[in-house]
């Protein structure tokens, strides 16, 4: 048979999965985050992404807070008492292990100072 009785190719096109910024920034960047999402009427949108805050961190370990809202600073403001600290001493600055190392370390320096004025007296 010759070359040209052979039937050519077909091509199946796929859906189109493209979808197009809806603002005018165009490059993905960190600020530019977009998510996918299919709207009940078939058409792929992009929803804008905001960023998200790392959260309160420790002072001292650097660790993050457990128990704190993960917010931007301006968000604190609406949010209650009870979401922005923890019921114990250095509550929203310090994470627990930080606040056990400092009261251990205060009643070591306490009981430090009894045993040289024990010492002292005993000289005399």
């Amino acid at each position: 048979a010759p070359y040209f009785a052979k039937a050519p190719p077909v091509f199946i096109m796929g859906k189109d999965l493209r979808a197009i910024f809806s603002r005018r920034h165009s490059y993905a960047t960190k600020s530019n985050k977009t998510l996918k999402v299919k709207t009940p009427g078939g058409s792929l949108v992009l929803h804008q992404l905001k960023k998200l805050s790392k959260g309160p961190r420790c002072g001292e370990t650097g660790v993050t807070l457990h128990g704190i809202k993960k917010l931007k600073m301006k968000a604190y403001k609406n949010v209650h008492k009870r979401e922005k600290t923890v019921k114990r001493a250095y509550g929203g600055s310090l994470c627990g292990k930080a606040v056990r190392d400092r009261i251990l370390r205060a009643f070591l320096i306490e009981e430090q100072k009894i045993v040289k004025k024990i010492e002292s007296e005993k000289k005399k």
